[in-house]
């Protein structure tokens, strides 16, 4: 099933400035593995040693947090749309 991923610009410079892409994933585990087979090295940028999404990494489908639902067991269905949202910090006192 067909799915689009919304790639940051941090993380553009992987998927060959493309903003969006095209997946065929049934979990959000499975689009990371698709995208690291497509985009090496995006993985490592996603996910930590232990194979979590790293916490400063906001994933989504169809704007639900994965965290609040089956992390990356979260099914992709036919048209969804994920989101990969870096965290930001910063700002002055």
């Amino acid at each position: 099933m067909s799915a689009t991923v919304k790639i940051p610009t941090p993380l553009r410079k992987l998927t060959n400035n493309e903003a969006e892409i095209e997946i065929q994933a049934s979990t959000v585990r499975e689009a990371i593995a698709e995208m690291q087979a497509r985009y090496p090295g995006i993985k490592e940028r996603l996910v930590d040693e232990n194979g979590e999404v790293r916490r400063f990494v906001n994933v989504y489908v169809n704007e639900e947090d994965i965290r609040f639902l089956q992390n990356q067991d979260t099914p992709i269905k036919e048209n969804d749309e994920v989101s990969i949202i870096p965290a930001i910090a910063g700002g002055t006192r």
